[in-house]
């Protein structure tokens, strides 16, 4: 299915007129997040009853009030269904161009569902068990998406799954994309056969994301306006993030042995790494000549700013207290926030789905150390919207 033309967005004077009222949701939904006191009360809690008790106060009001047994997962489960009710809502009260815009946001979670279902499907799991698993966000037709995970180990079977999954998912184009890299005969069951045997389903999944988050940049610059400059600088810290990520998880795997690091073969690492963020193309340039964590450490030094500063806070984990993970949440939530800032324009859309997801992150890592009896830990989150954030508090 092609893409509706690009609408332009307008200015002052025609914004609104399109988009005003899904702006205005978006920002009144924003005015829902958990703030500092919500945090410490729920900080506070000695049983997952508590947390219920509390978040009742909250604008998750009486999100678990059928849930008769509070566990974490069902604290992740319902406030995903919240958030993506919420989404669903703005969706359908949205025009072109913000409805492809909304529509390239899910995509992501598409992608995790339908690696997850091959995946799946590839150690012999329970296709209902794996449909359960999938991202509520990143649905999409449930027939499609079953049909992906019964495929035979057969030449018919690999033809179908191509039928099924490279045709009919809304994430097609993007494994069409990398079969073309693979195959010049699509058509060929047995192609798509090799493919999925000799490669490893993680560097598939990162193919993948590359094309989406390069697709996604793409797409934001022809809308222009406020949204392009917004969305491009979003799009970028998340394409480096997955580079160095891709390069950091790549020790100890074929992909850093020296014939797998360079070239214009798939898949190489360099292969895996967006064509787009502010590493690219100097800095990637950098991260496949590495070799092992001492050279990414040089490299990272090499490129400076906050990517150097976010590698110290790899190397000195056990003093931070801080993973490298936890360095990249604070960047891109630091980030997501200051898009609220600016108005007309759709960045504010992928800042509040972004950040919901870690409000939810936040509230499991609550309820886990709860449950664990790890009270010591139990701060050892990243709010959105924090007064006491260390981004708000940076002097000039």
């Amino acid at each position: 299915m092609e893409r509706p033309p690009i609408v332009p967005t307008g200015g002052m004077t025609t914004y609104n007129m399109q988009h005003g009222f899904s702006e205005a949701l978006v920002r009144g939904m924003r005015s829902g997040f958990l703030g500092d006191a919500d945090y410490h009360h729920l900080t506070q809690c000695e049983t997952l009853e508590d947390v219920k008790m509390n978040l009742q106060e909250t604008d998750y009001d009486q999100f678990l009030s059928e849930v008769t047994v509070v566990t974490p997962s069902i604290i992740q489960q319902k406030a995903t269904e919240k958030m993506v009710t919420e989404f669903q809502y703005m969706r359908a009260h949205s025009v072109e161009p913000l409805s492809s815009f909304l529509d390239f946001i899910a995509i992501e979670y598409m992608i995790e569902n339908v690696m997850l279902l091959l995946k799946g499907t590839l150690s012999g799991r329970d296709v209902n068990e794996l449909m359960e698993q999938c991202h509520p966000l990143g649905m999409f037709k449930e027939s499609t998406m079953r049909l992906c995970t019964t495929f035979d180990n057969s030449p018919k079977g690999y033809s179908d799954l191509y039928q099924t999954v490279l045709v009919e998912t809304p994430v097609g184009k993007y494994f069409s994309e990398i079969l073309a890299e693979k195959s010049a005969m699509l058509e060929n069951a047995g192609e798509v056969r090799n493919v999925l045997e000799e490669v490893e389903i993680e560097i598939l999944k990162n193919s993948l994301m590359k094309l989406y988050l390069e697709d996604f940049y793409y797409f934001c610059e022809e809308i222009g306006g406020e949204t392009a400059p917004l969305m491009c600088e979003l799009l970028k810290a998340k394409s480096d993030q997955r580079a160095i990520n891709i390069t950091l998880n790549s020790f100890g795997t074929p992909l850093n042995e020296p014939s797998m690091r360079d070239g214009d073969g798939w898949p190489t690492r360099k292969s895996l790494y967006p064509s787009i963020g502010f590493l690219y193309p100097e800095g990637t340039e950098l991260l496949v000549k590495v070799s092992d964590e001492q050279t990414l450490g040089q490299a990272m030094e090499k490129i400076g700013g906050v990517y150097a500063q976010i590698w110290n806070t790899h190397v000195n984990e056990a003093i931070s207290d801080k993973s490298i993970d936890d360095a990249f949440f604070e960047r891109e939530v630091e980030m997501l926030e200051l898009a609220f800032e600016n108005q007309m324009h759709f960045a504010c859309f992928y800042a509040y789905t972004k950040l919901k997801e870690q409000e939810i992150r936040n509230l499991v890592w609550i309820s886990e150390c709860i449950v664990q009896q790890q009270k010591e830990e139990v701060n050892k989150f990243v709010p959105c919207f924090s007064a006491s954030a260390p981004w708000r508090n940076r002097r000039p």
